[in-house]
């Protein structure tokens, strides 16, 4: 089994907002329940409106590059 490295949610949330930083978007968490059914628990805003619903972190982050082969979220 190959060896990987823990990282944590918040450290992979600011691995993704610098990279989403140079388009001007943000990815946010659902603070209540309300904007969690609307938009999901994590979404991505540009400015003042969502840009993106229904985000996986995990994923997002992989596509961005911003999370190695050799590290999992925690």
């Amino acid at each position: 089994m190959p060896k990987t490295v823990p990282i944590t949610m918040r450290a992979l949330l600011q691995r993704i907002n610098r990279r989403l930083a140079a388009n001007g978007e943000v990815l946010k968490a659902a603070r209540t329940p309300k904007v969690a059914a609307a938009v999901g628990h994590y979404f991505v805003v540009r400015g003042n409106r969502v840009a993106r619903e229904r985000i996986d972190p995990e994923t997002l982050a992989r596509e961005l590059k911003v999370l190695a082969d050799w590290e999992r979220v925690e």
